[in-house]
């Protein structure tokens, strides 16, 4: 039913005779929309409320639009555009053509406008695709998008057609590549596996020992007790005991060596030695293992040599260390301790967790009067004549030996993604003197790490300067107040806890572990500043960062780990909530739980535990490339996946007493991804393995198909946002996607500096990186919300 002028019906309200008098046809359901609508325009004539009805009706267009971009199967079209053409409209009888035409104005000015070159607006575009899908258009419908980029970008019929039939040829080709780089890559992991099954198939208990050498049970018992034969696998039974198994190869090989094992028998019959492997019986069993064959495990382990990990680090143990060990809490004055010793050195080096610390410690030294160079893992800033470095852990020279050195959150030896890297680091810095800098759980793990590289300790012990204690009570929302930080463990929880204090009209800033360091640094300083009066952060804020924090408010006291979640621990509690309290800021501290979110008197158990005992005391150690090389030698493989295999198998026994392996999965995964990719060799294809990529972002296939273009010698184009909408105006869907695209360039940068004419774009990529720092820093800081509220 419509209503029209003609209706007999007499008009209750002024509104509703202006629509009647308008003479257009209304639905009745959309007439109490439309009557408010038009009440608000009163007097009104008929352009008013013609315009009034194409607002209704926007919705419903807006709906149309998207059920048109599905049906010609233009995937690439999103809401917003749909929204946008639907707003365009000003016929309040716009049918089907014309919804379509304002459709493709709208997606064509979106193309147009995602890049200046019709080239880079495609693969914008593809990006965005595949972040939404999680997977590559389909050939017919990538032709179809290459034809909608060209015509926006102004190409006429024949330009089109080249353009569409030139990027065809492009993605057909790289659509190959990547098939037959996993064609290769699963039949190279088929290979390895089945070479690593066979091994296995071919070992011996100890019960097939006596056959091999010749010798009775007895010996064969005793001469496995003293360590005196290789065990190439041990396999845990369900009586706590275990199976070993032996190689028949690095067995037979010891043949040779039973006479003087006998003879060093007859000679060794005091009690006290019972059990004992003497010097010469292990340089015997070390010579026979080396001889047992290409692949025997004992073999490969020598090559590794990560039982003998300090050893690897020649510069380091050419010199005369001494380890300063310093401990105590946040704000205890750790890092200006050792800052101001480095400072004094002729040469130093400040190894930091993030490329943001990296930047305070370079920070430090100019304030203190020393200019030093830069090294992170995507950037690199020289100092002509400074013999003085910041840098990350990851980046350490181990070949360039220096005065003092200092390496921060010595803690993080027990993370379990980068633990390893402390482990090098502090084993390997060439430095006479090391500050180690950490909190007091570190201490056992530091001490261990001495031991076996045979440096000395000293202790210094820091007390924290100004109180730190537990509230009471549970704040509510509203008891917050200027200098206040609101923790959470998600960065979705943090936008959530964000849009609520906005709406209460506060000034928030916020830090989470997907902002790069400069948006970081920037929120910081709007909340040191004043310009934000509450910070709500994840425990990004736990490292590093100086804010002049009053107090610190949990909004849970439970995480997600990365395998479960759980509740913080003690360590947790003390690193993050001892940023309340900044010393020259606030006398003291106050940590406080949110209400609803857990009890105030967890907090304050946990403020006051003593630091935990770990629970492993052997430092984490993983393979760089000199033992990949050795490895991939020693079983005469070329084949990425098979030589880690080979090392998480082989190089290190689960009971070794001194190291652990750290986890090797991601590398894995990645060699796994990109081992058949022609034109990479091993040393090329470990580096890729290193770069660090998002799984949860596709990161390894975006990783192996950048591999894939390297390989072929094509260059590998950075990563580009595209066209982005004004900051007052952008979603929590394009915040999010542009925070995503800033690592991808993190990534692809780290690649260029490593890769320099496969990635050769640079230049665009640090142009595109700062672009979007600067947006997102305009997002956070809108506050429009809190002035609508207002």
């Amino acid at each position: 039913m419509t209503v029209t002028h003609d209706d007999p019906i007499a008009p209750a309200h002024p509104a509703e005779a202006a629509i009647l008098a308008s003479g257009l046809r209304v639905e009745p359901r959309e007439m109490p929309q439309l009557t408010r609508l038009v009440a608000r325009r009163l007097p009104a004539d008929r352009d008013a409320v013609a315009e009034a009805l194409c607002q209704v009706r926007r919705k419903a267009w807006a709906s149309a639009a998207m059920a048109i971009a599905n049906r010609a199967g233009q995937v690439w079209v999103r809401r917003a555009e749909a929204d946008a053409a639907a707003a365009s409209l000003t016929d309040p009888d716009a049918g089907e053509e014309a919804i379509r035409a304002a459709l493709d104005a709208a997606v064509q000015s979106r193309l147009r406008q995602a890049a200046a070159r019709p080239g880079a607006a495609l693969e914008i575009v593809e990006a965005e695709l595949q972040d939404i899908t999680g997977s590559a258009l389909s050939a017919e419908r990538h032709a179809a998008l290459a034809q909608a980029v060209a015509r926006a970008h102004g190409l006429d019929a024949t330009e089109t057609d080249r353009f569409a039939r030139a990027a065809a040829h492009v993605e057909e080709r790289r659509r190959q590549d990547f098939r037959q780089a996993e064609k290769a890559a699963r039949e190279k992991r088929r290979e390895e596996v089945a070479r690593l099954r066979a091994w296995e198939k071919s070992l011996v208990g100890i019960e097939g020992i006596p056959g091999l050498l010749r010798c009775s049970e007895r010996e064969a018992l005793r001469w496995a007790g003293a360590g005196l034969l290789p065990v190439a696998r041990r396999i845990p039974g369900r009586d706590g005991r275990e199976r070993w198994e032996f190689d028949p190869a690095e067995i037979i090989a010891l043949r040779r060596e039973l006479p003087a094992w006998r003879r060093e028998a007859e000679r060794e019959r005091d009690p006290r030695d019972a059990g004992r492997q003497s010097p010469r019986a292990a340089r015997a069993a070390e010579e026979a293992a080396g001889r047992g064959g290409k692949a025997a495990n004992a073999a490969v382990a020598r090559a590794a040599a990560l039982d003998r990990y300090a050893a690897h680090f020649a510069t380091a143990r050419a010199l005369i260390r001494r380890i300063i060990l310093v401990t105590g809490p946040t704000n205890s004055g750790k890092s200006h301790t050792a800052l101001d010793r480095l400072a004094q050195a002729e040469s130093g080096l400040a190894l930091a967790p993030l490329r943001l610390l990296a930047h305070e410690f370079r920070d430090a030294l100019a304030a203190r009067g020393v200019e030093a160079a830069l090294s992170t893992g995507e950037e690199r800033i020289l100092a002509p004549g400074s013999r003085h470095l910041a840098a990350t852990v990851e980046m350490c020279p181990f070949h360039m030996p220096v005065d003092v050195a200092i390496i921060d959150e010595a803690q993080l030896l027990h993370d379990r993604d980068r633990g390893a890297a402390w482990t090098a680091a502090l084993m390997g810095v060439p430095a006479r003197e090391v500050y180690v800098l950490g909190a007091p759980e570190c201490v056992p793990m530091v001490k261990r790490i001495a031991q076996l590289c045979g440096d000395t300790v000293e202790e210094i012990t820091l007390q924290r300067k100004g109180a730190l204690h537990a509230s009471d009570r549970p704040l509510h929302a509203g008891d917050l107040k200027t200098g206040d930080a609101l923790v959470a463990f998600s960065r979705r929880d943090v936008m959530d806890l964000r849009e609520g204090l906005v709406a209460r009209g506060r000034k928030v800033a916020v830090v989470y572990g997907a902002l790069s360091p400069e948006v970081r640094r920037a929120e910081a300083a709007r909340f040191r500043s004043g310009e934000a009066d509450i910070l709500v952060a994840t425990d990004a804020i736990g490292m590093g960062l100086n804010l002049p924090i009053r107090r610190v408010i949990f909004s849970t006291l439970r995480k997600f780990d990365g395998e479960e979640r759980r509740e913080l621990n003690s360590q947790e509690v003390k690193q993050i909530g001892g940023r309340a309290g900044r010393f020259g800021h606030h006398e003291g501290g106050v940590v406080a739980v949110l209400a609803g979110a857990g009890d105030p008197g967890f907090v304050r158990t946990m403020l006051e535990a003593p630091p935990a005992p770990p629970a492993e005391l052997r430092p984490q150690v993983q393979p760089d490339a000199d033992i990949i090389a050795a490895v991939a030698a020693e079983i005469g493989s070329d084949s990425l996946f098979g030589v880690l295999a080979r090392i998480k198998r082989a190089v290190l026994r689960k009971d070794d007493p001194n190291y652990r392996l750290a986890d090797l999965t991601q590398q894995m995964a990645i060699a796994s991804a990109i081992d058949g990719v022609a034109g990479l060799s091993l040393m090329d294809r470990w580096t890729y393995a290193m770069c660090p990529v998002d799984e949860r972002d596709n990161g390894i296939t975006r990783l192996a198909r950048w591999a894939i273009d390297h390989g072929a010698g094509h260059a590998v184009r950075p990563p580009l946002a595209g066209r982005l909408p004004p900051p007052d105006r952008a979603s929590g869907e394009e915040l999010q996607r542009c925070e995503k695209v800033h690592k991808r360039l993190v990534a692809w940068r780290w690649l260029a500096l490593r890769f320099p004419q496969a990635y050769p774009d640079l230049v665009e990529a640090e142009t595109e990186t700062d672009r979007l720092d600067s947006w997102i820093e305009d997002v956070l800081r809108q506050q429009r919300r809190a002035r609508r509220a207002a």
